[in-house]
């Protein structure tokens, strides 16, 4: 396993980070979820990443049991609000209300005092920016966050939080988490030029498109049984990513993953890796025998031959188009 800096931070986290999104708390029982931590564990993985609103605030649990006996310094654990956790008017959003209740929540549910990145999950357009980035700043000022970051927002949003954070002398975010993959690269147009700017890592999900980036899933065939695509926890953010058009062209990968020495999977996650603004790629898993495949993919490097083909396997409007993909609004 290979590390690096969040950002210009002085922070190092695994460049392979171990989510819990889906999985823990409701695809996949306890027993599974902590052979999946320990394995993560095992291999070198440091960096783990959660969210209240996963799985009701039952994945949140389920982590920090798994890592109970682990030394705290050793692992970085990272988690976000914003989502509904609750019935109430005030249970979901940024306002300082809502952060600083889930933050407390989320610190007895993981079993810690700390966590090492406390991210914004999604914009809110509710809530002054200043309202919330005061409220992480206190959190961080308090000893219960040490970093801060948020998650898919846009380049505007992002450099507005930048400049409040000047202009009030606040901790800045250091991070932000976006969806990124060989089919979603809309965060290459302006967030990632913008962040490498302002030295804020991109900690990315869906390094392989939920799936579709394994090749397990063939045209105009039934997902295997077991798969994300055929269970019902899981399929609604996947069925939309199923064309076949887009699962033909993942078929031709198959050569150039066979040329670098690497499973679909593990050229999926090496290939968001390359990207000298990503600090990590988050992988979930079910079984402990994908975690150990997918950190692999740690440490290697494509050359721009191999990165090339695989632009002119996919085409850019396959790359590009949200339509062929799952909105960002339904992503963790």
């Amino acid at each position: 396993m290979e590390y690096r800096h969040l950002g210009r931070s002085g922070l190092k986290i695994s460049e392979i980070a171990y989510g819990n999104w889906i999985t823990h708390g409701s695809q996949v029982e306890e027993d599974a979820a902590r052979q999946c931590v320990a394995a993560a564990l095992d291999e070198g993985i440091t960096t783990f990443d959660t969210a209240d609103a996963y799985a009701g605030t039952r994945a949140e649990e389920v982590l920090g049991r798994a890592l109970q006996g682990v030394r705290r310094e050793s692992i970085e654990v990272c988690s976000k609000v914003f989502w509904p956790t609750g019935p109430g008017q005030n249970d979901r959003g940024l306002s300082r209300k809502h952060i600083m209740e889930s933050a407390h929540a989320s610190l007895r549910r993981l079993q810690t005092d700390y966590l090492d990145l406390y991210q914004a999950h999604r914009y809110d357009v509710e809530t002054p920016p200043e309202e919330a980035l005061r409220a992480f700043d206190d959190l961080i000022r308090q000893g219960k966050v040490l970093y801060a970051g948020v998650s898919e927002w846009r380049a505007d949003q992002i450099a507005d939080a930048v400049r409040i954070a000047g202009e009030l002398g606040l901790d800045r975010i250091v991070s932000n988490q976006p969806q990124y993959n060989m089919l979603w690269r809309v965060i290459e147009a302006e967030v990632l030029p913008l962040c490498e700017k302002e030295g804020i890592g991109q900690i990315v999900f869906s390094p392989i498109g939920q799936g579709v980036l394994t090749g397990k899933y063939s045209p105009g065939a039934t997902p295997p049984a077991g798969s994300r695509a055929a269970d019902p926890t899981g399929s609604g953010f996947i069925a939309r990513m199923l064309d076949d058009e887009v699962l033909e062209r993942v078929e031709r990968l198959r050569p150039v993953a066979d040329e670098a020495g690497l499973s679909l999977a593990q050229l999926a996650v090496a290939w968001v890796l390359q990207h000298p603004g990503v600090s990590a790629a988050i992988i979930g898993a079910t079984r402990p025998e994908q975690v150990r495949e997918n950190v692999k993919a740690s440490g290697v490097r494509l050359a721009p031959e191999l990165m090339a083909r695989i632009d002119e396997i996919l085409g850019t409007r396959i790359e590009r188009d949200p339509a062929r993909t799952v909105s960002p609004a339904q992503r963790p």
